[in-house]
């Protein structure tokens, strides 16, 4: 037992878990901005200029037989939950289509973003060499030497380690 928990242990505090677990936190709130930008932002301008329609509020009565407490007819979401009615809320599959639209660009873009300084990260020019090897021993010796450190031969010019 004291191995499992041990193991687990290790597992949970693994720098990869952690950052997992502040992402779902992050994303979990970023969704909920998301959903307030749709339904208080998008949705009510969309709704007015197709004449004044609540998009939440709109659904397919299943049960046209059930009515509200009054009488009438269901015609909103609200009223089929007061009702008890089975209705299919198409304006909220609608608002929840355009929440995954806008978070699956935010994060295209994020991802977009992230590989472009990958790339420019990998463009980066190669440190100038500053050692070379010895055509004698194939030692490592620095470039401007003129004698090998390992072997002692004599190299022929500054960074040529041609045989004099």
């Amino acid at each position: 037992m004291k191995g499992i928990l041990k193991e687990f242990k290790e597992f949970a505090v693994r720098g990869n878990v952690i950052d997992l677990a502040v992402g779902v936190i992050i994303g979990a709130a970023f969704g909920k901005i998301v959903t307030s930008l749709v339904n208080d932002i998008i949705m009510p301008p969309v709704g007015k200029l197709l004449g004044g329609i609540d998009f939440s509020q709109k659904i397919i009565n299943l049960d046209p037989g059930v009515k509200t407490a009054s009488g009438q007819d269901i015609t909103t979401l609200a009223q089929a939950n007061e009702a008890g009615a089975t209705v299919i809320a198409y304006g909220q599959f609608i608002n929840v289509l355009i929440d995954f639209i806008i978070v699956a660009f935010c994060i295209f873009m994020l991802v977009k973003g992230i590989n472009y300084l990958k790339r420019k990260e990998h463009t980066k020019p190669e440190p100038e060499k500053t050692t070379t090897a010895c055509k004698y021993c194939l030692s490592e010796i620095p470039a401007a030497a003129t004698r090998c450190s390992h072997c002692t031969s004599q190299l022929e010019a500054e960074g040529s380690n041609a045989p004099a």
